[in-house]
């Protein structure tokens, strides 16, 4: 059973809707948790749900602010998220879920972390909602300059966690352009293409911002500055939509009648593409399991989003990279158990004439600074 860490005092609503997440978790997945944060807070919340399940509780005496700075966050040895990352460090437990500050998640990560080895760059890997079983895209937000290499390394990554973990068999890969033609796109998107194209894994071309939701692509690479555009882009637009549905079916008795009948429908088309569904964001690449749910989560979110973190430890994401990468550079054996055979296809011997192999390193802070 995964043991999970959750950061109590992260995100817009805590503790309340992170204590109730919990208390949904705990009901309908099989984990462990362990509350961490300001005991006294956590206690007072957990009072308001007689014959709540008891939690461990690791007593912290900062937290991290949704508008702190990453170098600020580094410097609270005692937050929440940072004696979160602290204990998966230890080995105390499996992941760590907060729906805090995403930049502070990504820095303490990577600080107490590190990185999988031969990673060069972790990266935010969020679902979307599609025509298929949800479209992955990798960066979103993390990497705002990149180089292609690291867009070879996002699309491996997400390939195997859509197959992983949303069920995909052959995930297709596609890089987020401004147009489907081989000459469309920038410097790096012509690059990265084209190294996607030779070590074959399913690489299905350039993709457009259309394509996120019509079951075209089942994994969109991209840099963080193009992904966390084109994330909020679709927040705002269901937000809008929404509205626009709101105010259409307040109009008029028979718009209220329309509404009436047909509430059932369209609760289910709102949980479809409700982001609470999809739980929060792993840190792919990481060398342990992150994620990052939306500030604004509500119980219902921050419940899925340890059940991501579930998914992402019960289907060993990490070790499953780590293999790709290392038989990548020819350092692994040859095991592929559960993996897309598409995806190891000329991939050891394509990859030594790209000129941008990744080398493996000591630690992550010798892989930092031959990534700067």
């Amino acid at each position: 059973m995964p043991k999970i860490a959750v950061d109590a005092m992260g995100g817009d609503h805590a503790p309340q809707a992170v204590i109730e997440g919990a208390l949904l978790a705990v009901q309908h997945f099989a984990v462990e948790l362990v509350l961490i944060g300001q005991r006294d807070t956590i206690e007072r919340e957990l009072a308001k749900h007689p014959g709540a399940p008891k939690f461990d509780i690791i007593a912290t005496s900062q937290v991290v602010t949704m508008h702190e700075s990453p170098s600020a966050a580094l410097r609270k040895k005692d937050s929440s998220m940072a004696v979160a990352f602290d204990l998966m460090r230890r080995g105390e437990v499996d992941a760590v879920v907060s729906a805090g500050n995403s930049g502070a998640m990504m820095a303490i990560g990577m600080f107490v972390m590190g990185t999988l080895s031969q990673v060069a760059r972790p990266a935010i890997l969020v679902v979307v909602p599609s025509m298929g079983n949800g479209t992955v895209i990798v960066d979103a937000g993390a990497n705002v300059d990149c180089k292609p290499r690291h867009l070879v390394q996002f699309g491996l990554m997400g390939s195997i966690y859509s197959h992983r973990v949303l069920g995909v068999s052959q995930p297709r890969i596609g890089v987020l352009s401004n147009g489907e033609e081989v000459g469309k796109g920038n410097d790096l998107t012509r690059a990265a293409s084209e190294q996607l194209a030779a070590i074959s894994i399913n690489y299905i071309g350039y993709v457009e911002g259309r394509d996120i939701f019509n079951g075209k692509v089942d994994v969109i690479v991209c840099d963080g500055f193009t992904g966390n555009i084109a994330l909020k882009a679709m927040e705002g637009v269901a937000s809008f939509a929404g509205a626009v549905l709101k105010s259409a079916f307040q109009k008029n008795v028979s718009s209220r009648l329309g509404y009436l009948l047909s509430r059932k429908s369209l609760a289910e088309a709102y949980r479809r593409l409700d982001y609470a569904e999809y739980g929060g964001a792993p840190l792919i690449g990481l060398d342990g399991v992150a994620i990052v749910a939306h500030g604004g989560s509500s119980p219902v979110a921050i419940k899925n989003a340890i059940r991501a973190a579930r998914d992402a430890v019960n289907q060993e994401i990490n070790r499953h990279i780590a293999e790709a990468l290392s038989e990548a550079d020819g350092t692994a054996g040859v095991k592929k158990e559960g993996l897309p055979r598409k995806l190891w296809e000329r991939f050891k011997s394509k990859i030594e004439s790209l000129g941008e192999k990744t080398e493996p390193t000591s630690g992550s802070e010798e892989r930092r600074k031959s990534d700067d």
